[in-house]
């Protein structure tokens, strides 16, 4: 597909997260919307979907770990960002295929590049998208490599752009 008849906002691949969090029922979800929005002190803003498990862990808890995903992690999208926590139980399926290990006492992906523990300092309705500002309070690389990306993810007919 030729770059001009993409929308703007789809322009740019971006990196491919997922979130880990926690409550009565913990949950992973997948995230492109992130980005750096200070240098000093580290603050990252996550764009949580409304109606979510993980909007709903994140909103409770005021915490979330945010983990950057690997091209091998693919065929993770499906589960983490096409279907609900709130019907299925993502952490259960993960640890029975020996995904998961544990980081700041609580579950990551153990093949993820990245781990971040973020800490919300501010909410923000975002319109479809509940905006969280958060201050980074302790990281962690697991992997080498590039990260995962949108450009891949639609290479893969996993998304559409």
């Amino acid at each position: 597909m030729s770059v001009t008849r993409k929308k703007p906002w789809n322009r740019v691949s971006l990196p491919v997260y997922s979130v880990s969090s926690w409550g009565q029922k913990p949950n992973m979800h997948v995230c492109t919307y992130v980005s750096a929005v200070s240098m000093q002190p580290k603050r990252i803003m996550v764009a949580l979907y409304n109606g979510t498990q993980t909007l709903e862990n994140v909103s409770e808890s005021g915490a979330m770990i945010l983990q950057l995903l690997a091209p091998s992690q693919y065929n993770l999208v499906n589960l983490l960002g096409k279907q609900s926590g709130k019907t299925i139980d993502k952490t259960a399926r993960l640890n029975k295929r020996k995904l998961l290990m544990n980081w700041q006492d609580q579950a990551v992906l153990k093949d993820a590049l990245s781990c971040m523990y973020l800490k919300v300092l501010s909410t923000i309705n975002g319109g479809d998208h509940m905006v969280f500002i958060c201050e980074v309070t302790a990281w962690k690389n697991l992997n080498d490599g590039l990260p995962l990306t949108t450009n891949y993810l639609h290479e893969k007919k996993i998304i559409r752009v």
